[in-house]
């Protein structure tokens, strides 16, 4: 018990690093500093006339002027019914149920491209062999794929040379 006493006494009288006693004192000079300023007045309410309640429910509304909030043309992400489906570059070995993905054509263990269409996942190695993944869904594939945003490609090869396949 006493040694443990010594030790934290130790700890206490250790000399503080610079850093942290520069970074101590510019906190305690801004605190302060924030205490003496004075905060602007709240805006009072503006008193106007409230409608009763009937007049709410009863559906009375003001036009409202249309407003189109859709984006640009030039930035809008085509949906899934305008694709045929996604790619995405998988560089890493593939683990699925603790085991590595291999190629059925030549072996290769990663740097695969990944695609998901009509529901369903496929792989395709840098020799071009594919093969269905039916352990992964969309749903994997949507949370590791990220945005879609920068590239629309319209050709599947295109797609492949864009990926460096």
């Amino acid at each position: 018990m006493q040694e443990d006493a010594r030790v934290f006494h130790r700890i206490r009288r250790r000399k503080q690093d610079p850093f942290v006693i520069e970074a101590r004192r510019r906190h305690l000079e801004m605190w302060e500093m924030a205490q003496r300023m004075s905060c602007p007045p709240a805006p009072a309410p503006q008193a106007g006339p409230v409608p009763s309640q009937p007049q709410v429910d009863a559906g009375a509304s003001v036009p409202v002027a249309e407003v189109d909030d859709f984006l640009p043309p030039e930035l809008r992400v085509p949906s899934h019914d305008q694709v045929e489906g996604w790619m995405m570059p998988w560089p890493w070995p593939l683990v699925l149920d603790g085991e590595i993905v291999t190629c059925t054509g030549c072996g290769a263990y990663r740097d695969w491209i990944i695609m998901a269409t009509r529901a369903q996942i496929w792989l395709r190695c840098r020799a071009g062999h594919q093969q269905q993944e039916r352990r992964l869904d969309v749903a994997w594939f949507n949370r590791h794929s990220g945005p879609a945003a920068d590239n629309t490609l319209f050709t599947f090869e295109d797609c492949l040379r864009h990926l460096g396949h």
